[in-house]
């Protein structure tokens, strides 16, 4: 059974911005621990362009469109209107992402049973005929396996970049500092790019080092590959992924540490 305040007196980033971080933070207090907000990622649509025109204008010659993330869905909507439009059949990689469309009326098709790019591809696949168009709204940063792998299999995948990833430079200070200090006890990863805007900022000021005393979580099986190639020990990284389990998994690991 679990301590009632097993983070107790650890200091934990909340890798997320302030429309993601609250739950990771509440998350983290409910827990005992002191949440460290910095964002290591943030997004910002581009500019207009006209290959993102020509898809928008060309939705209805789509059979598939997909979603693989909240960023995607909210930034696509500030560019397309649904007034007297439809969109293609959705799919989704996350039920968050499912949720997002669904309190906006809109119906997902499809949600894979694990929240990662090559389960969704293998699930996917049977309902993709050779053939099909599908659109994939993406950010610059975004692997390109699932477009790979569908173009593969017979269908035409239109690839569109419709936000960027980058580091707020407050963030970069801020983690600095507090790396240099040693106030962070638990650093947590939600995708690659949190993993390598960190490890900017750690190899730009030499502080490799003071990562050594941090305990790590992250989520997902690239992200853990991202923090493995790095050098770094992955000590909690769920079957399951999403934030409260990573937080479980740590907790489980603290707990076992304790009992030695």
């Amino acid at each position: 059974m679990l301590k009632s305040l097993p983070l107790l007196d650890k200091k934990v980033l909340v890798p997320r911005g302030k429309n993601q971080a609250k739950p990771f933070v509440e998350l983290v207090e409910r827990y005992g621990g002191t949440p460290v907000e910095i964002p290591l990622i943030a997004f910002r649509p581009i500019a207009q362009n006209q290959r993102l025109h020509d898809c928008l204008m060309a939705l209805d010659t789509y059979d598939w469109i997909i979603f693989t993330s909240n960023v995607t869905v909210d930034t696509f909507f500030s560019f397309f209107d649904m007034a007297g439009s439809s969109l293609p059949k959705i799919a989704v990689i996350g039920k968050k992402t499912a949720d997002v469309l669904q309190h906006r009326g809109l119906q997902v098709e499809f949600v894979p049973s694990s929240f990662v790019a090559e389960s969704f591809v293998e699930e996917f696949l049977p309902y993709v005929n050779s053939g099909a168009r599908v659109l994939l709204p993406k950010g610059n940063l975004a692997r390109e396996y699932i477009a790979s792998a569908l173009t593969e299999a017979g269908a035409a995948v239109d690839e569109v970049v419709i936000y960027e990833t980058y580091m707020p430079e407050d963030s970069r200070v801020k983690l600095t500092k507090m790396l240099a200090d040693h106030q962070l006890d638990i650093l947590t990863f939600t995708s690659p790019s949190t993993v390598d805007h960190l490890m900017d900022v750690v190899r730009e000021h030499g502080l490799e080092e003071q990562m050594e005393s941090c305990l790590i979580g992250c989520i997902g099986p690239v992200t853990e590959k991202k923090l493995q190639e790095y050098g770094l020990t992955v000590h909690a990284s769920p079957e399951e992924y999403t934030v409260a389990e990573m937080i479980k998994s740590m907790i489980t690991y603290l707990e076992k540490g304790s009992a030695v």
